[in-house]
């Protein structure tokens, strides 16, 4: 099973605080911890959203917004993906990880989607142009 963490921006992190070394070396630390599982697959820090971009969908329309966006606890300051037997093991994961950010921080899971899901909606075609796309973009 793939899943999403993802790190909940704070105040801080949206204002642009850099992580102490002694955090740097934690979570350095805790990435090798998932890497030997075999966890992890890929992750990263996002920069503040004052750097960042949105578009707006309406129709045939688009709208482009300019960062910062309101609602910080809305937003996401890093991620990862893992690949986990289940949630009960992404959960333990999480559990065992460094507070991300200084003072109270959250990090959400979210599986991905997995072709099975889509039932018959999926074409033995649409199927294999996806598998060859994984293949791909995952340098396999």
């Amino acid at each position: 099973m793939r899943v999403m963490v993802l790190v909940k921006a704070t105040e801080d992190s949206e204002a642009g605080v850099m992580p102490t070394t002694e955090l740097f070396e934690a979570m350095g630390r805790f990435n090798d911890e998932l890497i030997k599982a075999g966890v992890l697959l890929t992750g990263d820090g996002l920069k503040p959203s004052s750097q960042g971009k949105r578009v707006a969908f309406d129709g045939p329309g688009r709208t482009v917004i300019d960062g910062p966006f309101a609602e910080t606890r809305e937003l996401v300051a890093g991620f990862w993906v893992w690949e986990v037997k289940d949630m009960a093991e992404a959960v333990e994961w999480v559990k065992r990880c460094p507070n991300p950010m200084f003072g109270p921080s959250e990090i959400e899971i979210r599986p991905f989607y997995e072709m099975s899901d889509f039932g018959d909606v999926v074409t033995p075609e649409i199927a294999e142009q996806e598998r060859q796309r994984r293949e791909r973009t995952s340098g396999q």
